[in-house]
């Protein structure tokens, strides 16, 4: 028979559900998520989401289906926080602020003297 969800320790009927309605269905599915998506799940704590994953890779690894992606298990905290800030603050400046630098003269290269 093939292993399901509910046949990790600590997850019954009401965690699957709970999982399913964060579109986490299969066991592959959860072997494949992050830590941090698991544990944003009310009732999901980093420590349980760490352990979860874990036993579903093993599951998925032991009935020969493999997960499509490998899970990391730990991610540091610049990855999180690069991550979170990713595009904020740099690029391009809108075109508003580039009218704004043309008005008041700024952003012209002047020619040499």
């Amino acid at each position: 028979m093939k292993p399901v969800i509910t046949d990790i320790p600590g997850i019954g009927p009401a965690a699957a559900e709970t999982l399913a309605e964060h579109r986490i269905r299969s066991l592959a599915g959860l072997a494949r998520a992050s830590i941090e998506k698991i544990a944003a799940i009310p009732g999901f704590s980093e420590a349980r989401a760490t352990i979860i994953i874990a036993a579903a890779a093993d599951l998925t690894a032991a009935s020969g289906t493999t997960p499509a992606v490998t899970t990391t298990l730990a991610k540091s905290k610049k990855d999180k926080k690069d991550k979170k800030n990713k595009g904020k603050g740099k690029g391009k400046k809108k075109k508003k602020d580039k009218k704004k630098d043309k008005k008041n003269g700024k952003g012209k290269k002047k020619g040499k003297k």
